[in-house]
């Protein structure tokens, strides 16, 4: 059987061709591919879009990068993972994705699943998740967007999910505004418990999950009708993702530490964004409702 890493380059490309095949589908415009190569080792291609009919941007990016990590890199790992190996030979691969939809009722999406080796494969783990960015609210698309996750995770086991979505909660959250960016999904990290093979698997549904978790959304709210005031709270909620992304995202700080392309680092970033002094929504309008749900997640299951 070949190794976990190149099984996960594989499959880090059907992911790709998966999810780039649904947004042309929608959009009805063909995305731009780019191969690129990294000053340190390795590479990666990546498929984008902007300016399309129904994705203002959408990036779906596949890598696979080796090298030598920063000593910068390493520390900020060992926080997080004790007792890693000397070392700092390392190799990773894996998917990431956002779109940004046109349409202020279409919520943003975001997904990425990676594998990760240090020091010749002495350490390794899984890291990604899923979630889910809307700027109105919609429960049945959250109750959706959910449930489809958790029945991927629940066929590895029933414990996944709600600790997964707990993590979510936790690591999308924008501290200095005491709000979380959306609606959550899953999340985990550093994920190397109960041996290669099996967390292999969980990672090859959960990929297979992007599809049918998101575009029956998309598809539901792109043509939804619109204004110019749900054009400026959109912009303004894609102020938040920018702030999260250049603050606090452990991927970003990652890719920006060790030679990564950074067009493939920022491809996160909204296309436009706004930010205002007071910013604040009326009480019992819409926007204050998904506000009042940033504050304070909730269950979708």
């Amino acid at each position: 059987m070949e190794p976990i890493r190149t099984r996960m380059t594989a499959l880090a490309r059907r992911v790709q061709d998966q999810v780039c095949t649904a947004i042309e589908a929608l959009d009805g415009t063909a995305m731009r591919e780019e191969t690129w190569e990294r000053p340190g080792g390795g590479g990666g291609t990546s498929r984008s879009l902007q300016d399309g009919h129904v994705f203002e941007k959408a990036g779906v990016n596949v890598s696979a990068v080796h090298g030598e990590l920063p000593e910068g890199a390493v520390a900020a790992m060992r926080e997080r993972k004790q007792n890693l190996p000397d070392g700092r030979a390392f190799f990773a691969t894996g998917v990431s994705l956002v779109l940004h939809p046109r349409n202020p009722f279409c919520p943003t999406v975001h997904a990425n699943y990676r594998y990760f080796e240090l020091a010749g494969g002495a350490a390794w783990w899984f890291g990604g998740g899923a979630d889910l960015t809307p700027a109105y609210l919609f429960d049945d698309d959250a109750r959706h967007f959910h449930r489809v996750h958790k029945a991927a995770c629940d066929k590895h086991d029933p414990a996944y999910y709600p600790r997964f979505k707990k993590a979510c909660d936790t690591y999308f959250r924008i501290v200095h505004r005491d709000e979380s960016r959306g609606v959550g999904g899953i999340f985990f990290d550093d994920l190397d418990e109960g041996g290669a093979e099996p967390l292999f698997a969980l990672v090859a549904d959960l990929g297979d999950a992007i599809v049918p978790a998101y575009f029956p959304i998309a598809r539901r709210r792109a043509k939804h009708p619109y204004d110019e005031s749900h054009r400026r709270w959109q912009q303004i909620r894609r102020g938040r993702y920018v702030e999260f992304n250049l603050v606090y995202d452990r991927g970003t700080v990652f890719g920006l530490k060790t030679d990564a392309r950074i067009e493939s680092v920022l491809m996160s970033l909204p296309l436009t964004a706004r930010w205002e002094v007071a910013d604040r929504p009326e009480p019992g309008t819409p926007e204050a409702a998904l506000l009042e749900v940033l504050r304070h997640p909730r269950g979708w299951t």
